[in-house]
């Protein structure tokens, strides 16, 4: 029997969860072994999970679960903690591009005999990935974005810090909120933002601009830039143009910056940027005038130029967690096909080829062998 072992999500504010109820059923009505942890955060009640038969454990218990369990979660392992892997983990490690901490994070499983197994790089034949949170990342990148312009227009005084964001029960509640806020923007300036969407034809930029007219920016004011575009290289002084530059694009490769600080220190309309992608540790990062992620409780940057406009950056890295429940729920949707492979996995392409991504990487490490 294949035993799943939902651990509870330990980054703050992080509220939605790698399996959901109704799909964890799924996996139980197929012979699977599901325990989850109990979380006071998760979007989705204790109750909800036992109700469909999975077995309720304490939150951090899947350290000594079983050596054949999958461990399964969303973000990062909790803090502060060095000790050996020896399970297969089915998460987003953020590792395999050498951001900030891979090493430590690929040494963990080394030494521990055990196996990641990223979500990130789980593809289907074509190379594309079988499952991802990125039209929920672009839907709330832009509807934070148009929040932070609204309230730069709305305040009388160039805003220091931002208050926090908190996650929406549901779609309509978040776009209600955000279009108030908006329409009172509007109403104050005389005019309605320009949007550009970096990346506007993938899964992230379809979110985008979605919610772009979910809040009644018209097209003409949504510029929706793809590889076309940007085939040129950067950096793009029309992104000075827009009011909102909105980035979702994959980054898979080293590219000119889109944008550069002596940019913003000259004239320009921009004033707020999505950084959905969020590569700020990323040593290719393509909007390289910042070098951290933002949070929910403080989620933006106020950057200093020498323009008197704001120039405002906000790089959350789980921005669908704004719509916990939804996110969720379509995200386990389209994973689900492949956590049942996982009862042949040595059969199964998707995972196999994970697989091998996660001993490439351990082995291409410069210092592989004193991990």
């Amino acid at each position: 029997m294949v035993s799943i072992h939902l651990r509870a999500e330990t980054k703050k504010n992080e509220q939605r969860a790698a399996l959901t109820p109704q799909y964890a059923k799924v996996l139980l009505d197929n012979g699977f072994d599901v325990s989850v942890e109990r979380s006071d955060a998760s979007i989705f009640d204790d109750s909800e999970y036992e109700k469909v038969g999975c077995k309720l454990v304490p939150a951090g218990s899947w350290r000594t679960a079983p050596k054949d369990t999958y461990i399964i979660g969303l973000k990062e392992l909790p803090e502060n903690d060095n000790s050996p892997l020896i399970h297969q983990h089915i998460m987003f490690a953020h590792c395999f591009k050498e951001q900030a901490g891979w090493r430590d994070v690929l040494g963990r499983f080394k030494r521990g005999n055990g196996t990641l197994l990223d979500l990130e790089f789980l593809k289907d034949k074509n190379g594309r990935r079988v499952a991802a949170f990125g039209y929920y990342a672009g839907f709330a990148g832009c509807a934070v974005g148009a929040l932070t312009w609204s309230l730069q227009q709305l305040s009388n005084k160039k805003i220091t810090k931002y208050p926090r964001i908190n996650p929406y029960p549901n779609e309509d509640a978040l776009v209600k909120d955000i279009k108030s806020k908006l329409d009172a923007a509007i109403k104050k300036v005389g005019r309605i933002p320009k949007v550009m969407v970096m990346g506007a034809l993938g899964r992230c930029g379809t979110g985008a601009c979605d919610m772009a007219k979910l809040l009644g920016i018209p097209e003409s004011n949504i510029l929706k830039w793809d590889r076309n575009e940007t085939a040129r290289g950067g950096p793009f002084k029309e992104i000075l143009d827009v009011d909102i530059f909105i980035n979702c694009i994959y980054l898979s490769k080293p590219i000119p910056p889109f944008l550069t600080k002596e940019m913003l220190d000259g004239e320009r309309n921009l004033s707020v940027i999505v950084d959905v992608s969020c590569d700020a540790t990323n040593p290719h990062n393509p909007i390289p005038v910042y070098n951290y992620c933002t949070t929910f409780d403080d989620p933006c940057i106020v950057l200093k130029t020498k323009n008197s406009r704001p120039c405002d950056i906000i790089s959350i890295d789980h921005l669908p967690t704004l719509l916990p429940r939804e996110a969720s729920e379509q995200f386990v949707h389209d994973l689900l096909p492949s956590l049942l492979q996982l009862k042949a996995r040595e059969e199964a392409r998707v995972w196999t080829e994970a697989e091998k991504l996660y001993i490439h990487k351990v082995y291409s490490m410069g210092n592989a062998s004193k991990l």
